[in-house]
């Protein structure tokens, strides 16, 4: 795609999502790092909010677009089942799979050799 200076840019949604990054690592920052100087950290943090505001929008203005996860969701298989479902040409699909052979570890193989039955 080229650059189109008319395609819009989600300022809120890239705010948010920075937001939403800062408050989660400033925890972590705080839980895990207590003994080391919080200041570097909290000021890389601040620093990070402008490029990632700006990569986001050369991002947008060349068309790209990220799916909202309800858009991830409605595109995806249907619910409750786990795989999405395959073209109806597919006839293999249409095909019922066949029972495997038996195994010992199934009880489908006989234990005792070529001996004769006692009635």
């Amino acid at each position: 795609m080229t650059w189109d200076s008319s395609r819009p840019v989600p300022w809120q949604r890239l705010t948010n999502e920075w937001l939403l990054y800062v408050g989660l690592m400033g925890i972590l920052f705080v839980a895990f790092f207590r003994t080391n100087s919080l200041l570097g950290m909290i000021a890389g943090l601040l620093v990070s909010g402008p490029l990632y505001l700006a990569f986001g929008y050369v991002l947008a203005k060349f068309g790209y677009e990220r799916k909202s996860i309800k858009q991830l969701r409605s595109d995806g298989p249907a619910r409750g089942s786990k795989w999405p479902s395959k073209s109806s040409d597919d006839t293999e699909a249409s095909k019922p799979r066949p029972k495997p052979a038996p195994t010992s570890r199934t009880g489908g193989a006989s234990t005792r050799s070529n001996a004769k039955r006692r009635r």
